[in-house]
């Protein structure tokens, strides 16, 4: 093989391996993403309820006001502190933007802890 030919192909090589490196950063940039100009993701809306709950001895008030525009669907969860007392899951209620609800349950003894959940009404 003459040198000519050998010094022909290591050009063509290196030639297609620089081509490999600077095509896709020229893509990148191209895109704009070093142009500093970064777009932003959406904020989500607020939403949800705010919830105040109080245990009396073995019956728990919730009170859930939402001051948000869209609507809440709440859930009051109750755990009773005694094994053979029955834990209890509420119906799911809809608050409506500025709206209160009130959430009562009670345990025939003691209540352990008692939680509200939210989930976003369905449209």
């Amino acid at each position: 093989m003459r040198p000519t030919r050998r010094r022909t192909r290591l050009l063509l090589a290196a030639s297609a391996a620089v081509a490999a490196l600077v095509v896709p950063l020229g893509v990148h940039v191209a895109r704009g993403a070093d142009s500093g100009t970064a777009v932003a993701p959406p904020k989500p809306e607020p939403a949800g309820s705010e919830c105040r709950t109080t245990v009396e001895g073995s019956r728990v008030v919730a009170y859930c006001h939402n001051p948000y525009p869209s609507t809440d669907l709440v859930q009051l969860h109750t755990e009773c502190a005694r094994w053979w007392d029955v834990d209890a899951d509420g119906a799911a209620v809809e608050v409506a933007p500025g709206r209160t609800v009130r959430l009562e349950d009670r345990c025939w003894k003691e209540i352990a802890t008692t939680w509200v959940s939210h989930r976003p009404a369905p449209l």
